[in-house]
């Protein structure tokens, strides 16, 4: 929800997150207070938003688009969700744990029991959306249909609708970045880092335009400076890290017409970044001032 509000120019400063675990009136997350008004559920904050800001990040989507956008949100939020929850609360719950933070001298017992807590609330909830009853594999088995899906749609695309951010892309962002940055080890972490690589793009894509100053400490990808030479650009081994694995190089090395793509570029040589592509938005901004 945050990167839905960035992405209708909310000043950072100014959205202020809550943690204490108060639900909405109708025992939902997330939910917002906008002038007083409360208003809970991703899409009914969306409508509200859109109707008191006057704004639409989907304007630019005809009538078969908007129906693509919202069946994946629906995919995501209603499907995917509950997968990458069983892998958060229930199989990799020790991990979670140390990422949870408590205060006081009784940190640990805190933490272990509103892990545990945590874990039996998303058993039964998912018992009772139906995927619950399946066994672990085909619950992975799930979710891994459904980040191919992802990676399919998006493609060599900059965004899931394709060159300018749309709702959508505050959702899927929302749910590919816990495995991309908060399930270590796990099997959406391998499988984004992996073999669906451009949705590893898309999430870091998405990062460096919102939050240029977040940096992961685990994060040992290796991008490429404007400042830096030709012969001291060095990248991350393949094996460390999967974000080469579509490197390659078109014609034969060493002519002139040679292009090779990075997780910087696309198969072009253009960059996948916004420093380089937006520059519809940029005149827009420089016409208000």
């Amino acid at each position: 929800m945050k990167l839905y509000l960035l992405m209708l120019n909310f000043p950072s400063e100014i959205i202020q997150n809550y943690f204490d675990g108060k639900l909405s009136p109708q025992g939902k997350m997330p939910w917002i207070e906008y002038n007083h008004k409360k208003v809970s559920g991703t899409e009914f904050i969306i409508d509200f938003l859109e109707e008191k800001l006057g704004v639409n990040l989907n304007k630019n989507l005809g009538p078969h688009e908007r129906a693509v956008s919202r069946a994946v949100t629906k995919m995501v939020e209603e499907h995917f969700y509950w997968t990458l929850a069983y892998c958060q609360w229930v199989e990799n719950l020790h991990e979670t744990r140390k990422m949870i933070s408590v205060c006081g001298p009784f940190s640990d017992l805190l933490k272990w029991i509103l892990c545990h807590l945590t874990k039996g609330i998303v058993k039964r909830e998912m018992y009772g959306h139906g995927i619950g009853r399946f066994s672990e594999e085909e619950i992975y088995a799930l979710m891994e249909k459904d980040m191919r899906s992802l990676a399919g749609l998006l493609g060599d695309k900059k965004y899931i609708m394709g060159p300018k951010l749309s709702t959508v892309d505050a959702t899927v962002f929302g749910h590919l970045a816990q495995a991309m940055w908060t399930l270590p080890g796990t099997r959406p972490e391998r499988l984004i880092k992996g073999e669906l690589i451009n949705l590893a793009m898309y999430c870091e894509r998405i990062r460096r335009k919102f939050w240029p100053e977040w940096h992961h400490d685990d994060d040992n990808t290796l991008y490429e400076s404007e400042e830096s030479s030709e012969a001291s650009k060095t990248h991350s081994p393949l094996q460390d890290f999967s974000f080469y694995s579509r490197t390659e190089t078109f014609d034969e090395e060493g002519t002139e017409n040679s292009i090779s793509h990075t997780p910087d570029t696309d198969y072009t040589g253009h960059s996948l970044f916004d420093s380089d592509v937006d520059m519809d938005d940029c005149r827009d901004q420089e016409q208000c001032k």
